[in-house]
């Protein structure tokens, strides 16, 4: 088994050209990971991602690869597209951001169910699926996948949401068993609500989750968390401080729950 130094690691976060995606990637670069793939569906807003991180962490070989996860053939691309760029891959990080607002069950068409389900978890397996020889190629490494505290605790509104992060959840889990034996380390975040997100935005947007979450956000004593708060969790669940650590889902909510 190997345990890595950030500083000899390659890695990828997905759905990273803004929010939670791009502050990892960020602070990956920053703690001196060297070479950092980023990706998402606007070249364009990619590209300003890829300026913002070589800003911070001049010494960092960032890249940006577009993918659009609605196409089940993305995960193996950026996975190929990453080690194609950089020669290995040892860190994979999905953060790939669900686009539907909470709101009853009933109310959500029907038709919507195969996109959400593909975004909030099947992105989430083929890539995993894509990085996992990879990884054992390299006698070790570290997935994090992004889920929510929506697979811990029922809330109302997020039926379809909730479901897809606790099958993330699990699916985790049971990829760290087996993983394991090739030092392959899998964890899971689960954060509540974030601000400074898209996600945060078009929540507060609607009246019916805006409702919910303002009662969630009350709840925060510690303060509700910021895309910064959550991505120095998913630095050192990446790097060697965390070489025994794997299978879990740790909870950032700033005092939301005690998930």
């Amino acid at each position: 088994m190997t345990v890595r130094q950030l500083s000899d690691c390659t890695a990828l976060v997905t759905g990273s050209s803004g929010g939670i995606g791009l502050e990892i990637a960020a602070q990956l670069a920053e703690a001196g990971v060297p070479r950092v793939a980023i990706c998402g569906r606007d070249a364009a807003r990619g590209e300003e991602a890829v300026a913002s991180v070589r800003a911070r962490a001049q010494g960092c070989d960032i890249r940006f690869l577009h993918a659009d996860f609605a196409d089940i053939a993305t995960g193996k691309t950026v996975v190929d597209g990453t080690v194609s760029v950089f020669g290995s891959l040892d860190i994979l990080v999905n953060s790939i951001p669900g686009h539907l607002s909470p709101q009853p069950f009933h109310n959500i068409p029907i038709e919507a169910f195969a996109e959400q389900i593909q975004s909030h978890l099947g992105s989430v397996m083929q890539t995993c699926h894509a990085a996992m020889p990879h990884l054992i190629a390299r006698e070790g490494g570290a997935i994090i996948n992004l889920a929510s505290d929506a697979a811990k605790i029922a809330t109302p509104g997020e039926a379809l949401q909730g479901a897809c992060k606790a099958a993330v959840v699990m699916f985790s889990r049971t990829l760290a068993l087996e993983g394991g034996r090739f030092g392959v380390r899998v964890n899971a975040i689960t954060p509540s609500i974030v601000r400074d997100t898209s996600a945060y935005r078009r929540v507060m947007a609607s009246e019916f989750s805006q409702k919910l979450f303002a009662k969630a956000e009350a709840k925060a004593k510690l303060g509700v968390a910021t895309p910064a708060d959550i991505a120095p969790l998913a630095v050192f669940l990446a790097g060697p401080g965390a070489a025994k650590l794997t299978g879990q889902a740790i909870s950032v909510n700033g005092g939301i729950s005690a998930a």
